[in-house]
């Protein structure tokens, strides 16, 4: 469906600007159906209003670009079947980027009978809410089973480098980056609640967009939602303008598409850190001098969450977010981003945490889990230097983001907590890129740093351990390289100086490091015998080089020589010398190492199994869920019934994917396929509809064709979208059958 072009003015006929100096094209991108190539894009705007009954998001895209080339024939963007595009237009814009307030957008009444038609942009000076543009032609194609190609065919004049407008207005239903959860599925009950999730591939479903890390660009947004819901963005100024009902926001710096990102709910603030003194060093009259400069008397932190957890979230993260903040600014320069806000979102959140710009998104699930909590939100905190400053050009060197912000974490951490803590986090995540490793197989492609996206691969299907850990292991190894931890962050400062609010390729990097480095170049340390750079990168198989962890050999060893006892023979004696060992003074990692390592070995001896319960069953009870998956992960794999009714009474609490599919991956591996058919028809009503499709393909393939459950009947009261273009946002995530639990991997994004 196409509307017909009838353009009243060539563009070209008014003089073209003054040619800027030219950019490098984006990165080649095979995710990307774009032609991103061959435009600048200088900032996007957008005009929304959210329809929780009907989970449709009706919608109004400003793009202001400029050609790179002259009389491009046509603009094309990445899009997805969920979008509904209604009309597409083009206006000419200002030369220069600021000339032009923010249009406004006008939002039609509600009104009994259909939908009423998506927002209309008004710009100033134009009449009414008629914006002086004129409309044009646009066709969709399919591109891939994550997105479709939208093609706007744009007027035959258009000078390189003129400014211009194109005007979309969409509606998006049952879209993959848009999450609607009704009341139920919240943890108040009292309001519709919705949430974005972009990361990889997805908010081409949310806007149409060049959806590709190597494009960034400031945003604007204006929001219109029901009346009591408060509305969040990843945005450094936000406002609510009363009068009309509507939220404004806006993004000062250029970010990618993937990073534009709304929460909606019954949300409510506190917050959580002062600003300190900060320290400005430099010369004055020719001679070095450091002042200290009060901060304003606010904060620049706070949490978001619904009225019943703001409690806990507040006492859980006060005065910890400025502290980790801080280090991370000593370490690695100033914060850019202006505010670092939290907002805790309900257990239907896909994954733990995104590192959106000024608004972390994180499941509340992983409160009551202190030590993973705050791993995984430092690691949201270093992204905001790695990941969202310097971003990965494409999704095939996802690791320069991950890499980079895991390494950055452990600093921070280290900083904050000391080196045994970090060691100990370390050992449990390379543990787990062990297992993975073992399972994949060690010529697996995904184990590669520079991975290889064949057309039409979901990129998300890419996100795994070797990510994060091989990619730490590669950033480790190049500080080591330097002799000094704090050379090394000297560099990393220098790096996000020069790259930030760009987009890099690994050579960028390396080249960087090179040349920070002279005497490491001289000494050719990239080419050295087996640990080659270009190896790092294009090696399947494990890290070529690993940390040393014997700082953390304080936390480590007892959790090794606990798991040494419960192995030995006889087992009596065994485990009257492990009884002895207090596990309840251990930190959550040492647990969950030493549960990890029994898993590893499931299935055990019955009396082991039977003894283990003795000992640790009724205390792994009062353990937060991170520790209690582990122990039922354990009871599944063994057969062991005595213990099954606390499998029942977990699943039954919980509503997280992270909490949910590792237990029903291993019921239907193993003799309990029927237990976990049971225990899924009395608690479905509780899960969202894509968790339950989820968990329904774990049943249908685990219990086989003479078993499987009917859609009907598995999906009585659920919501008949389908999922086919949801992501499987890990490796873990995608296949019931596969033996990589969501538990091995990390999956804060």
């Amino acid at each position: 469906m196409a509307a017909q072009c009838c353009c009243c003015k060539a563009p070209g006929a008014e003089a073209a600007p003054a040619r800027p100096p030219p950019e490098p094209p984006p990165a080649l991108d095979v995710a990307s159906a774009s032609s991103a190539q061959l435009f600048r894009l200088r900032h996007l705007q957008l005009g929304l209003e959210l329809r929780p009954e009907a989970r449709e998001l009706a919608g109004c895209l400003v793009l202001e670009l400029c050609a790179l080339r002259p009389a491009p024939r046509a603009l094309v963007l990445d899009a997805h079947p969920a979008l509904r595009l209604h009309s597409a237009a083009f206006r000419r814009a200002p030369a220069a980027a600021a000339a032009e307030p923010p249009c406004a957008f006008a939002f039609a009444a509600a009104r009994p009978g259909p939908a009423p038609p998506p927002p209309l942009p008004a710009f100033p000076g134009a009449p009414g809410a008629e914006p002086a543009c004129c409309p044009l032609a646009f066709r969709v194609d399919p591109f891939t089973d994550y997105g479709s190609s939208l093609t706007v065919t744009l007027p035959p004049e258009l000078q390189a480098h003129q400014p211009f407008q194109v005007i979309l207005r969409y509606t998006s239903t049952d879209a993959p980056a848009i999450w609607w959860l009704d009341p139920e599925l919240t943890y108040g009950n009292a309001k519709p609640f919705v949430f974005t999730q972009g990361h990889s591939v997805c908010n081409r479903s949310f806007f149409p967009c060049f959806d590709t890390p190597a494009v960034k660009c400031t945003y604007s947004a204006v929001v219109k939602a029901p009346s009591g819901v408060q509305v969040l963005m990843s945005a450094t100024q936000s406002t609510y303008v009363e009068e009309e009902g509507v939220y404004r926001f806006h993004m000062e710096h250029p970010v990618p598409a993937y990073l534009v990102a709304l929460v909606a709910g019954d949300l409510q603030p506190a917050d959580i850190g002062p600003r300190r003194e900060e320290t400005w060093s430099g010369s004055w009259f020719g001679g070095p001098v450091s002042l200290c400069l009060p901060s304003p008397p606010c904060d620049r932190s706070r949490v978001w969450a619904e009225p019943c957890l703001l409690p806990t979230a507040t006492s859980k993260l006060s005065g910890a977010v400025e502290q980790w903040l801080s280090a991370a600014e000593r370490l690695y320069g100033p914060y850019l981003w202006g505010r670092y806000d939290i907002v805790f979102l309900p257990p239907s959140f896909p994954i733990v945490a995104m590192e959106n710009p000024c608004l972390t998104f994180i499941i509340s699930s992983i409160l009551e889990s202190d030590e993973f909590l705050v791993i995984d939100v430092i690691h949201e905190v270093a992204h905001s230097w790695f990941g969202n400053a310097v971003t990965n050009a494409t999704w095939e060197e996802m690791w320069l983001s991950e890499g980079l912000a895991t390494y950055a974490q452990r600093r921070i951490t280290t900083e904050t907590y000391g080196a045994a803590f970090t060691c100990l986090e370390t050992a449990f995540r390379l543990d787990a890129l062990h297992r993975q490793m073992k399972l994949l197989g060690e010529d697996s492609p995904v184990s590669k740093l520079q991975v290889k996206l064949e057309p039409g691969v979901n990129p998300s299907h890419l996100m795994n351990l070797f990510t994060y850990e091989k990619g730490y292991c590669f950033v480790y190894y190049l500080s080591q390289l330097c002799g000094d931890p704090q050379r090394f962050d000297d560099f990393l400062r220098a790096y996000v100086e020069k790259y930030k609010f760009t987009s890099v390729v690994a050579q960028d990097l390396l080249d960087s490091f090179l040349s920070f480095f002279p005497e490491l170049k001289e000494q050719s340390v990239d080419c050295r015998a087996g640990l080659e750079f270009e190896r790092w990168l294009n090696a399947t198989g494990p890290p070529l080089a690993e940390p040393d962890l014997s700082q953390g050999s304080s936390l480590t060893r007892p959790v090794e020589a606990l798991f040494q006892l419960w192995t030995a023979e006889p087992l009596d004696q065994a485990a009257a010398s492990a009884s002895a060992i207090d596990i309840s003074k251990w930190k959550t990692f040492q647990t969950a190492l030493f549960l990890d390592r029994l898993l590893d070995g499931s299935p055990l001896p019955q009396e082991v199994v039977m003894s283990l319960s003795k000992c640790y069953s009724s205390l792994l009870d009062s353990m937060n869920a991170e520790i209690r998956i582990r122990w039922l992960q354990i009871v599944v794999r063994n057969d062991y019934y005595p213990d099954l009714h606390r499998v029942r009474r977990f699943l039954e609490s919980q509503m997280s994917r992270m909490y949910t599919i590792p237990l029903y991956e291993d019921l239907c591996t193993g003799a309990l396929k029927s237990f976990a058919l049971e225990v899924f028809y009395q608690t479905q009503g509780r899960l969202h509809p894509n968790l339950r499709r989820t968990i329904q393909q774990i049943l249908s393939q685990g219990l086989g064709p003479s078993a499987e459950p009917s859609v009907e009947q598995a999906s009585a009261g659920a919501d008949s979208e389908v999922d086919a273009d949801t992501p499987a946002l890990l490796l873990g995530d995608e296949a019931p059958s596969s033996a990589i639990s969501l538990r091995d991997v990390n999956v804060s994004a």
